[in-house]
């Protein structure tokens, strides 16, 4: 019972000094963001209409991200996928998403406020809305969209 207590000892004692820096640390970068927070952006990759407020971030690095995206009523977004697991969360409205290589609106799952949707990596999908519909989408980065057909990509075409 000696030995336990003193290997215990030895093992937790470091903790004491690297817990509160740890705990610390988590504080710096607690923060709470309010709708009036929210700074919304075109979105280039999804296309004429979609904005984005990133929360947390970068996307672009392989640390946490938490954005809001926006679509308008009547918004397509061709079959896709991402490089990294993606929550989606709706906010707003109903967010009609499918499984697949084409888009086809009779083949989606109609997701009310409140649902959550989870796609794996390189899972192709797509999406449209009937009314203005708000996601919050977080994950791990790097993310980003791949256009199944490079011809829908909306980057490439004007605004």
């Amino acid at each position: 019972m000696k030995r336990f207590a003193v290997a215990t000892v030895l093992l937790a004692g470091p903790c004491v000094f690297f817990v509160p820096q740890s705990y610390a640390h988590a504080q710096e970068r607690h923060r709470f963001v309010t709708p009036s927070d929210l700074k919304w952006t075109d979105i280039p990759a999804l296309g004429a209409g979609a904005k984005i407020a990133i929360i947390e971030g970068p996307m672009t690095e392989a640390v946490p991200f938490t954005a809001m995206i926006k679509l308008p009523a009547d918004f397509k977004i061709a079959p896709h996928w991402h490089p990294a697991v993606e929550h989606v969360t709706v906010i707003s409205g109903t967010f009609n998403i499918g499984m697949g290589d084409k888009l086809d609106t009779t083949k989606t799952q109609a997701l009310t406020t409140g649902s959550v949707a989870i796609m794996q990596p390189r899972m192709n999908h797509f999406a449209w809305t009937k009314e203005e519909t708000i996601v919050e989408a977080h994950g791990i980065g790097p993310w980003e969209v791949n256009y199944v057909n490079p011809a829908d990509d909306p980057r490439k075409k004007a605004y």
